[in-house]
């Protein structure tokens, strides 16, 4: 390999660390805000046993405690008032202002420490959660080897354009998607796919930012540019997922719209009524009715779904799984039945021609001739196993003319002038080439699971048309078909399907071989959707796992769609609901328990919160609770929730 030159100066790639952007510089603020009133309020408590300060100075202390941990609480509280909408930092500030009227200064400044510290934690857990995702991009060296003028130098990433050659030494990170021109390696993909064992990769093969190369050295010809690299737009992706609200984060969100006001009301109710009607202290009921605007304040609510949903978001594409949002990984959790596609998904999707019978051909050649002339138009798998087949055989085929393509039928064209045809038992019925003699010739391969490409001269009008002769083309079972099935029946899976365009035969003979309930067969792009659309009358909540092109009629019909095996692809990713980057059907199975198991975690922090409240709620009416109680319980609720929450960062894969 060329040796390496570095010509760049170190400056243009390092960002001056005393520069923060403004989120940076506001998080440091509030810490230290927080930090200066925690040591406030701390004097102010020892100051309890040891009575030293005196009455000016324990009043002064508390209200630079209040001001230092409360500032930033001040315009929140101001917006919620100038748009009539009570919220938790106008609960907050009100007691605070309610406690010192009645001179019980320390608890009005441990009431905004500890709710600053709550607002903390809350924000912190987000952005932990966050920045687990993010940490991703680190992966990816932010400079590389790039030819120039025949030498490998060493520039940023970012002035690297597609078309470009690298060089990627042995351990090195990937540092761009391409493609390998030069060299063998073995490459570690797991922070794109989450396949744990490297991936052995040769001349040809696609490679991404992020991955790790083993031993060998690699020669690489870009294809993306650094921000559009598929590691680039995972995180993009995922960042959008994590903006996104889940249905239950959208219920608990209108729930705190209405409960903020009413428990505002519901404290002004308890400050003036009682001393009005009884002839209670305004003092005694104010200070119950701000222990009420503190304890109802919905900061563990709030937070309940949100951190939960971001930290499953985040736990899941560290496994190489895209989910776009807290909707889709709801979705998937509540999941009754699941719709598969064959070819690429319970198949490894490399079919390769068995046999080939003649029935009016004169050779195999023949017929090898205008299947591969026709074929070779097709992207489509069991076309380029043709293709190939001819190709390894040394058969000379001519590319057909006037190629006409019959979705989930066949296709057609000219070659040698002449109108010739491949495609499956539906097309030759169609036109009127189906004999008896054939039937029985495509139930023995069907019967074999294999699919069968029939070939033939079209019907025109010098020629009634023929069969010239059939191609079996077989494709093997994933090695981990029959586990994952199995797994997704352990998850909660009560049934599954198998769609195909292939025959139903060989349909059913996969579908069995995978332990797959049923198979359906002999289906169009229109009878998938029509599939799916039966399955989710029958199971209300129905998956569909395609390759995120073909199937996206049915993956959109679906509750979910599914991409398996979109590492690179755009439209995959574009196109799917949840993406997962690597060949694994068990994947799916671990995303529903993650996703169930997000929801549970979801479903406890909002059942714990609003349990807390009730309690205290019932304990602030009685006269048992006082503000530092209230406010330890708010913080501790809020944290816990947190804590809960981000167990998902840490989950099993079990």
């Amino acid at each position: 390999m060329p040796q390496s030159h570095s010509t760049h100066d170190s400056s243009s790639q390092h960002t001056d660390a005393g520069t923060l952007n403004h989120e940076e510089k506001s998080n440091r603020l509030e810490t230290a805000s927080l930090l200066i009133s925690g040591v406030l309020v701390a004097i102010s408590l020892a100051n309890l046993w040891g009575n030293v300060l005196p009455e000016i100075a324990k009043e002064i202390f508390a209200f630079t405690a209040i001001l230092a941990g409360g500032w930033f609480l001040l315009p929140k509280a101001w917006n919620a008032v100038c748009r009539l909408r009570p919220d938790i930092n106008l609960l907050v500030v009100i007691a605070a202002i309610g406690a010192s009227i009645i001179g019980e200064w320390l608890e009005a400044s441990a009431v905004v420490f500890l709710f600053g510290v709550a607002e903390w934690l809350e924000g912190w857990a987000d952005r932990r959660a966050k920045r687990a995702t993010e940490a991703l991009l680190e992966l990816a060296p932010k400079t590389t080897l790039a030819r120039r003028d025949g030498v490998f130098v060493e520039i940023p990433v970012e002035q690297v354009t597609a078309g470009e050659v690298i060089a990627v030494k042995s351990g090195m990170g990937i540092p761009l998607d391409g493609e390998i021109i030069t060299g063998e390696s073995a490459v570690n993909q797991a922070p794109i796919t989450g396949e744990s064992v490297p991936v052995d990769k040769k001349l040809g093969d696609p490679v991404f930012a992020g991955t790790i190369n083993g031993e060998g050295s690699l020669e690489i010809k870009v294809t993306k540019p650094a921000a559009d690299t598929t590691l680039a737009r995972i995180i993009r992706l995922v960042a959008e997922a994590q903006e996104q609200k889940a249905p239950t984060q959208r219920f608990v969100d209108t729930f705190a719209k209405y409960y903020t006001p009413a428990v505002t009301l519901a404290a002004l109710l308890i400050f003036l009524m009682p001393p009005l009607l009884m002839g209670g202290g305004w003092s005694v009921w104010l200070y119950r009715a701000c222990v009420l605007l503190i304890i109802a304040c919905p900061c563990a609510l709030v937070i309940s779904t949100p951190v939960g949903i971001v930290a499953g978001l985040t736990a899941l594409a560290r496994r190489g799984v895209l989910v776009k949002g807290g909707e889709h990984l709801e979705t998937i959790a509540k999941l009754r039945a699941l719709a598969v596609d064959k070819t690429g998904t319970i198949t490894e999707g490399k079919p390769r021609v068995l046999s080939i019978e003649c029935i009016t051909a004169k050779s195999e050649t023949e017929v090898l001739y205008i299947a591969a002339g026709i074929d070779d138009h097709s992207p489509h798998p069991i076309a380029k196993a043709i293709v190939t087949y001819a190709k390894e055989h040394a058969v000379a085929f001519t590319r057909a003319a006037n190629y006409q393509s019959h979705s989930g039928r066949g296709a057609e064209g000219y070659i040698d002038t002449h109108p010739y045809f491949v495609g499956n038992h539906r097309f030759a019925h169609e036109l009127g080439l189906c004999t008896s003699s054939l039937e029985v010739t495509l139930r023995n391969y069907e019967a074999k699971g294999q699919s069968v490409v029939i070939v033939g001269h079209r019907p025109n009008d010098t020629c009634a048309g023929k069969i010239l002769g059939v191609i079996a083309v077989g494709d093997s079972l994933r090695p981990n078909a029959r586990t994952a099935v199995a797994n997704l029946r352990a998850a909660g899976i009560e049934h599954i399907v198998m769609l195909s365009g292939d025959n139903q035969h060989a349909a059913d003979y996969v579908a069995k071989e995978a332990g797959i309930d049923e198979a359906r067969g002999d289906l169009l792009p229109d009878d998938k959707v029509c599939a799916i659309k039966i399955l989710r009358d029958a199971y209300e909540s129905v998956g569909m796992v395609g390759d995120g092109v073909n199937d996206a009629p049915a993956m959109a019909t679906a509750n979910i769609g599914i991409a398996m095996g979109a590492a690179g692809t755009d439209a995959a990713i574009e196109t799917s609901d949840i993406t997962l980057m690597q060949d694994d059907l068990g994947k799916i199975a671990e995303t529903i328990r993650i996703g169930r198991r997000t929801l549970s975690i979801v479903y406890f922090n909002i059942a714990f919160a609003l349990s807390l409240k009730a309690l205290f709620l019932i304990l602030t009416v009685l006269g048992y609770a006082n503000l530092w109680l209230a406010v330890l319980a708010d913080t501790g609720a809020t944290l816990l929730v947190v804590a809960n929450s981000l167990r998902l960062l840490k989950v099993s894969t079990k």
